[in-house]
């Protein structure tokens, strides 16, 4: 095609816009920082004293977040550089979405001019705006992009005398918006005067670790059912040998579908249920009697609410909503947020719930010795309640994805019925104020999900009497499978990886960091993680050297959880009990960690061995890399984790410094034992020489005196 008719058939660009008058309206200064959980301090319209210099306003492209499942290239928009084209993302379910830069404390802008970059395509049918946000939470547009020019400078409106004018400054934004179109320029700048943030320095991730002082036992949980405890047979009772498998690790996240507690709407079963006539109160009594922490995460929509959907849309995993709710009303979560009541009310530490707000089946016996449910408050038996799974769920479609607005409202339904506006007996906290509510585990582990979700309770729920942001949920939650393409659950990996080679202490990095910065140090907790031992699955273990595909999950595994102690994660369930289908080679099929015949398998017993000799110990310091030396601590006595951090059968050496110390003691994982193997060492001049290896050798000195 020539270069003439090139020229024709793209049409090119520009920004022919809209500038959209602000009028003589001075808007008033943010002084609040708009991505930390301060209420907005004393507001002026005066920003002549703000300004530190005029010319282009400095923009940091890695600021930007994205409410969308597939993020573009919106931070290359700021690179200068103007020959490139703009990554429009791929697999997106959302046409048109919106990204966000929040200013920063004693940042501001007054904006007068904006130009973008026109380079090829043009799109006047769906044009890209730039918008502002008040602290009124007013969204003014500034400025939309068509691409009707080509390769040149246009401004915001060409009919304005000065082409990259405004007709009147844009002060004092919150945030810049950029509502995504079908084109984008190559390059945006603005123009104006700005004022630089006050410069803070913000704590490292892992030294947040150390301040968080979380034992170490709360890293060995793990994911299961009903039936992993209770016989289906006789699901009335925990079944001892069950229970005996379950207390290899210290947790369990209890994967609970609504249909067990509502079968019918607006009739609740718990001890039978109605559907598959489970023993709750016997299962979470026992957990408790025996130590083991459970978090429910209530999942899935009944039958009676999947049938408002078109038959050919009916899905367990849709957004649980009544087919054509608005997804951005809590309102439209009202009935899933009726049975987070009923169970934090029974299961919860509240015994004073009014009973007439307690519902449960009348319904006559199924059967002659059917026993009958009963009111009960409570129980004291649950202290986390999860709202639903992987809520972002983009292989599903949009019927069953939820944007980070549209989940932020439905957590605040579930929360607190919205704020207690949506009547009675709707809502955890109002059945019981002590329970946690954990967001629901992505399934891309991306903070900006999370900075979209803080930023709609910013400007739906206001700020709690102390100045912090009424967030609607407790515990920040994710998902990450370390595999060789660094993707998680997405992408096209060939197998797993340890993990730390893959993202997994990066991505942990920023989501500590995001909530520290973001939700007042809210606590992040990773629920799922794993590895296949299916060698045809892209997430499989590997044999490595002479060890095997089993001794390989068990390395990883544990190392998976010392490393999320050593990023300042609070907890992680692995993933899982048992196997799904381990003779497939789908992703997940095989992940279990117990045995069919509930005895452990490798992974199960260096996860038991390791919480039976640290788990009381916390995180202090890791005071090596290479290989990775964690110093832990409990009560003035260090305990010492060593591992190379590689996949290659690695050995290194390394002279452990332990002071005045004349012996210590040095622990290694024993496949088929239920404690490590143990041996004393004598030291000379307080040094031990360790071979260290990629399965973790744990050291015990002894107490200071």
């Amino acid at each position: 095609m020539g270069r003439t008719l090139l020229k024709i058939v793209v049409l090119v660009c520009v920004v022919g816009a809209v500038l959209f008058t602000v009028g003589r309206r001075i808007y008033p200064q943010l002084q609040e920082e708009s991505s930390g959980v301060g209420a907005p301090a004393t507001l002026t319209s005066n920003t002549s004293d703000a300004v530190e210099g005029a010319g282009k306003i400095p923009i940091d492209p890695q600021r930007w977040y994205q409410l969308t499942n597939a993020p573009d290239g919106i931070p290359a928009l700021f690179d200068g550089i103007t020959n490139a084209n703009i990554s429009r993302g791929w697999g997106k379910l959302l046409d048109h979405y919106e990204a966000y830069y929040p200013l920063q404390k004693g940042e501001s802008f007054v904006i007068e001019s904006v130009k973008m970059y026109d380079g090829e395509g043009s799109s006047s049918e769906a044009p890209m705006v730039l918008s502002v946000i008040t602290d009124a939470w007013e969204q003014i547009p500034i400025a939309r992009f068509t691409g009707s020019e080509y390769q040149e400078w246009v401004g915001p409106d060409p009919s304005e005398p000065s082409a990259y004018a405004l007709g009147q400054p844009v002060r004092n934004a919150r945030y810049l918006v950029i509502t995504s179109g079908g084109i984008y320029p190559t390059e945006v700048e603005l123009y104006g005067s700005y004022k630089a943030a006050k410069v803070a320095t913000s704590p490292s991730a892992s030294t947040l670790a150390a301040q968080k002082a979380v034992k170490l036992r709360q890293m060995f949980g793990v994911n299961g059912f009903e039936w992993n405890l209770e016989d289906g047979n006789n699901p009335a009772e925990v079944d001892p040998a069950r229970l005996k498998a379950v207390k290899n690790f210290s947790g369990i996240r209890h994967y609970l579908d609504w249909e067990k507690l509502e079968p019918t709407p607006d009739t609740y079963t718990f001890n039978p249920s109605h559907n598959g006539s489970w023993n709750y109160d016997a299962m979470y009594s026992r957990l408790k009697q025996e130590g083991v922490e459970v978090l429910v995460c209530l999942k899935t929509l009944p039958k009676w609410m999947q049938e408002s959907y078109p038959a050919t849309e009916r899905d367990a995993e849709n957004v649980p909503a009544q087919y054509g709710k608005d997804l951005t009303v809590p309102a439209s979560y009202t009935e899933q947020a009726k049975v987070a009541f009923q169970f934090a009310a029974r299961y919860g530490s509240n015994s004073t719930v009014p009973r007439n707000l307690m519902k449960v089946s009348t319904s006559p016996p199924r059967w002659t010795a059917d026993p009958v449910n009963e009111v009960k408050t409570g129980l004291g038996l649950i202290r986390y309640m999860e709202c639903d799974n992987e809520r972002d769920k983009w292989w599903k479609g949009r019927k069953a994805y939820q944007t980070a607005a549209e989940y932020a409202a439905n957590l605040s339904a579930f929360y607190d019925g919205h704020k207690n506006t949506l009547g009675p007996g709707v809502g955890v906290k109002n059945a019981d104020p002590k329970m946690q509510v954990v967001m629901g585990g992505l399934a891309a582990p991306t903070p900006d999900y999370v900075k979209g979700m803080v930023d709609w309770c910013r400007q739906h729920r206001g700020y709690k009497p102390d100045g912090s942001v009424n967030l609607c949920w407790d515990v920040i939650n994710y998902h990450l499978y370390s595999n060789d393409a660094h993707t998680s659950q997405g992408g096209e990996p060939t197998r797993g990886a340890a993990p730390e080679i893959s993202e997994a202490g990066q991505v942990a990095k920023a989501f500590v960091q995001m909530a520290h910065e973001y939700a007042g140090g809210m606590p992040v907790w990773i629920t799922e993680t794993g590895y296949d031992l299916n060698q045809g699955s892209p997430l499989k273990a590997i044999a490595i050297g002479k060890k095997s595909v089993q001794e390989t999950q068990a390395d990883w595994i544990l190392r998976t959880s010392l490393l999320y102690a050593r990023w300042g994660v609070e907890r992680v369930f692995l993933y899982q009990l048992y196997d799904d289908n381990p003779q497939n080679p789908t992703r997940f099929g095989s992940m279990g960690l117990l045995n069919g015949d509930k005895t452990p398998r490798p992974a199960a017993q260096y996860v038991s061995q390791a919480n039976k000799l640290l788990g009381a110990y916390t995180y202090k310091q890791t005071i090596h890399a290479a290989p990775i030396v964690d110093r832990y601590e409990l009560k003035g006595r260090s305990a010492y984790v060593l591992v190379v951090p590689d996949e290659k059968g690695r050995t290194a050496s390394y002279t452990l410094n332990l002071g005045r110390a004349t012996y210590a003691d040095v622990y290694r994982p024993a496949i088929g034992k239920e404690t490590m193997d143990k041996q004393r060492v004598t030291l000379q001049q307080g040094k031990l020489p360790l071979q260290v290896t990629e399965t973790p050798v744990f050291v015990l000195a002894p107490s200071a005196k």
